[in-house]
C-alpha cells in the first residue's frame, strides 16, 4: 500500500465528471480519479474551510461514525474494475476493532478529509492507472 495525499480538485460545472488526484505522499506518482460534482464539492467546501450552516451528509456521516464511538482510521483504495475504482472505509471501534466498508473513493475521501484519516492505495492500482493513461 503506498499513502497518498489530495493534491487537486478540478471542477467543471458544465461536466457531470469531476476530477481529483492523489499524490503519492513521499514520491511522485499520481492517481487522478473521475468523480461526480456533490462528491468534489463536499470534498472542496471541506478543505477550503467552508462551515455549512446545517450538517452535509460526509458531515453527517463522520459525526455519526465518531458518535458511536468509532474513528475513521484509514482509507484503501484497493481495486481497479472496468474503469471503477473501490475503496474501503476502515474504521476503528472505541475496543480497537477493525471494521471494514465497501464505498466510493469519492465518499471516503470526502470522509478522509473530515477525520483527517490518511489515504492509502494499493501499489498495483496505481500502476495499473498510470498504464491506461499511458494508453489513452
Amino acid at each position: 500500500m503506498v499513502e497518498m495525499e489530495l493534491n487537486k480538485i478540478v471542477i467543471d460545472e458544465k461536466r457531470h465528471d469531476q476530477l481529483i488526484v492523489l499524490k503519492e505522499k513521499n514520491g511522485t506518482r499520481m492517481l487522478p480519479i473521475v468523480i461526480g460534482l456533490a462528491e468534489a464539492s463536499a470534498i472542496k467546501l471541506k478543505i477550503s474551510g467552508f462551515v455549512p450552516p446545517r450538517p452535509l451528509t460526509h458531515d453527517l456521516l463522520h459525526t455519526a461514525i465518531t458518535g458511536l464511538d468509532a474513528t475513521i482510521y484509514r482509507i484503501i483504495i484497493d481495486k481497479l474494475e472496468e474503469n471503477t475504482f473501490h475503496a474501503k472505509i476502515i474504521l476503528k471501534t472505541a475496543s480497537g476493532q477493525e471494521k471494514i466498508i465497501d464505498a466510493r473513493p469519492s465518499d471516503s475521501i470526502a470522509l478522509a478529509v473530515r477525520a483527517h484519516a490518511p489515504i492509502f492505495v494499493a501499489d498495483e492500482i496505481i500502476k495499473q492507472a498510470e498504464t491506461f493513461n499511458q494508453e489513452k
